[in-house]
Formats: C-alpha cells, sequence, structure tokens
C-alpha cells in the first residue's frame, strides 16, 4: 500500500529544498514518504539538470549589493534569459547572495560558493536548486567586497532593476552624496577614482598618442606639449570619477560636489549584467518548434 503523502509533507519539502510542488510531492511519492530520501532525490535531480545546463551561455540576469555595518558587497548572477530577471525566486537568490557574502566576507568565488547561507545550503547548492526549479542555467559570476570607515558611506545605486548596479564608498559627507555618486558611475561607467590611479602605462600610451596626433595635424612642435596637456585632461575626465562634470550639475566635477559637502571619494564598484559575456542570439520561434516536434 502506498505511503500517504500530505500536504504538510510537501510544503516542509519545498521550504527545505527550493522545489516546485509538483516535483516535491513525486520525490516524497518515490521515497515513500521519507524527507532525507526525498531531498537527496531532489539534490541529485538538480545536479543532473545543472550539468545539462553548464554549457550554455548565461548573459543575463541581475547585479544587487547589501550592506553589514562597514562592509558592503555588490554581486552579478546569471541566467539565460532576460524573462528570469523579474522572477521572484530568482531576485530572492541574488539578494540572498549579496547578503551572505557582506556577511561572511569570502576571499575568492571559491570561498565564496562553499558559503553557507542562512537556510543551511552553500551558495553552489542554491543556484544548483534555482538552475532546477526556474529551468535555465543560472550562475553566480562574481563578487566584490569595499569596506568603510566609522566616517565613511556607502552609497548604492541599482539601475533597470539591477541590470547596472553601483557601489561607492565617501569619506565624510552622508548617505545622500555617496548614492548621488553610486547614480553618476551608475550612468557615467568611469573606469578609476582620480587620475593617480591612472596606471603610468596607460596614460604614457595616450600621451604618445595625441603626441603623434597633433604632429600629423601640423601643429607647430613648440605648442604641441601645451595641446597634449589640454587633450590628457579631456582624457582623464573621460575615464576619471574625480574629472568628470557630475551627472546631476555639470557645472563642477564629481570631486567638487563632494568636496563642497564635506567629503572624499573613496572607491567604487560598477557592474552591468553580462559585461564581457559573448551573448548568443537565440531563435526562441524555432525553439518552441522543435520542442512541439519532439
Amino acid at each position: 500500500m502506498a505511503t500517504k503523502i500530505t500536504a504538510a509533507q510537501v510544503k516542509e519539502l519545498r521550504e527545505k529544498s527550493g522545489a516546485g510542488m509538483m516535483a516535491a510531492k513525486k520525490a516524497l511519492v518515490a521515497a515513500d514518504g521519507d524527507m532525507g530520501k526525498a531531498m537527496e532525490a531532489l539534490r541529485e535531480k538538480g545536479v543532473k539538470t545543472a550539468a545539462k545546463k553548464s554549457g550554455r551561455i548565461a548573459a543575463e540576469g541581475l547585479a544587487d549589493v547589501a550592506v553589514n555595518d562597514d562592509v558592503a558587497a555588490i554581486v552579478e548572477v546569471n541566467a539565460e534569459t532576460d524573462f528570469v530577471a523579474g522572477n521572484k525566486d530568482f531576485q530572492s537568490l541574488v539578494q540572498a547572495i549579496a547578503d551572505t557574502i557582506a556577511a561572511n566576507k569570502p576571499a575568492d568565488l571559491e570561498a565564496a560558493n562553499a558559503t553557507k547561507m542562512t537556510d543551511g545550503k552553500t551558495i553552489a547548492e542554491a543556484v544548483i536548486n534555482a538552475t532546477a526549479t526556474i529551468g535555465e542555467k543560472i550562475s553566480f559570476r562574481r563578487f566584490a567586497l569595499l569596506t568603510k570607515t566609522a566616517n565613511g558611506h556607502f552609497g548604492a545605486y541599482r539601475h533597470m532593476g539591477g541590470k547596472i548596479a553601483a557601489l561607492t564608498v565617501v569619506e565624510g559627507a552622508d548617505d545622500e552624496v555617496a548614492k548621488d555618486v553610486a547614480m553618476h558611475v551608475a550612468a557615467i561607467n568611469p573606469r578609476y577614482v582620480s587620475r593617480d590611479d591612472v596606471p603610468a602605462e596607460i596614460m604614457d600610451a595616450e600621451k604618445a598618442k595625441l603626441m603623434d596626433e597633433a604632429l600629423q595635424e601640423g601643429k607647430p612642435e613648440k605648442i604641441v606639449e601645451k595641446i597634449v596637456v589640454g587633450r590628457l585632461n579631456k582624457f582623464l575626465a573621460e575615464i576619471s570619477l574625480d574629472d568628470q562634470e557630475f551627472v546631476k550639475d555639470s557645472d563642477q566635477t564629481v570631486d567638487h560636489y563632494v568636496q563642497s559637502k564635506g567629503g572624499k571619494v573613496v572607491n567604487f564598484v560598477r557592474y552591468e549584467v553580462g559585461e564581457g559575456i559573448e551573448k548568443v542570439e537565440k531563435d526562441f520561434a524555432a525553439e518552441i518548434q522543435a520542442e512541439l516536434n519532439k
């Protein structure tokens, strides 16, 4: 006689595993109501599903930020399609991963994946479960940690629901200023905090290029140096956050704005979902037709 599976058992397994209702019920039926065996079956199924999808390209998804006292984390979690970004389970996963990273401060991605979340699962296990339940390859791609002093402030800004996320640290000033800077970083995408942070080899290469351009334009050699200095300043205004025109007030630079509020930008990180990943254009109509023809 088959073991009767109750709604309470299904609910308990769903909460423990993150599996869907039908998947949880089938696992319990196959395990004759044994919760441990059902959990193991779901785990194995999740691993197999993740393995099947491992070769797929996941270039969509979300970036998010979490703050834990004087530590803040920014993370990027990817999926295969843009639709998943609107999935509440996926959104909760991304936030939970960010919270876990901020709380535990892992040294690298390997350590991060092995870090346990509040429900007892590691981040890697949670990603595998999400791949099985959501039905797409889910990938925890990267994270960064920033710290602040007691007088510092974190600023966070998410654009387009998390397609772009920026995290800043401002010494002095206040939270509002730090958030304003994060908004600027998200919009303008600087590469360095200040001109002093630009590597010497980049400056030397840019100066050599500008010198050559000025000479090719037939500028007199005696004024080439002045021309190059002006163009270098313009170049720095493109890549140095401090030197950029502030997005909310183009009459002043970011550095001038922050200093006027009694602060100084210390650091920032900007993630744009999928940047650097070669995306594959999919013909979804053809995929659906192929599924129908099976």
